[in-house]
């Protein structure tokens, strides 16, 4: 009867080949950190694009409004109090909006925005 040996017998994998395949996974999640970032980079760039769209989009009703009230045109500063009333908190300006434009951020991105004033025949436009 032979005696067999533990030790010579057995399977599994070898130390090396662990460490292998350690540094192979760290390697591929760096790889998707990395993608990730860019990701989160351009969701940001497109939601601000979006804000400025929807700030245009609020100008012209602030505008439209106005040009079929009873009362007529008012100033810029009534118009902007309706214009940032529920913009969403992670959007930040800096320094804050004015009249004639200001620096939207959001996360790591930002916009500098121009206005054009409103006229008698056309709403303000952020640009």
């Amino acid at each position: 009867m032979k005696k067999r040996h533990r030790l010579q017998n057995q399977k599994g994998f070898t130390l090396i080949e662990l460490i292998f395949v350690i540094i192979i996974m760290c390697i591929m999640s760096s790889v998707a950190v990395k993608k990730v970032e860019f990701v989160t980079d351009i969701a940001s760039a497109r939601a601000l694009a979006i804000t400025v769209k929807e700030l245009n989009v609020r100008e012209s009703l602030v505008w439209s409004n106005m040009k079929t009230s009873i009362d007529g045109y008012t100033t810029d500063e009534d118009v902007f109090a309706v214009l940032y009333k529920d913009l969403d908190a992670k959007f930040k300006w800096n320094p804050g909006p004015t009249t004639d434009g200001g620096t939207l951020h959001l996360e790591s991105q930002s916009f500098v925005l121009n206005r054009t004033h409103f006229t008698n025949s056309a709403a303000g436009k952020w640009q």
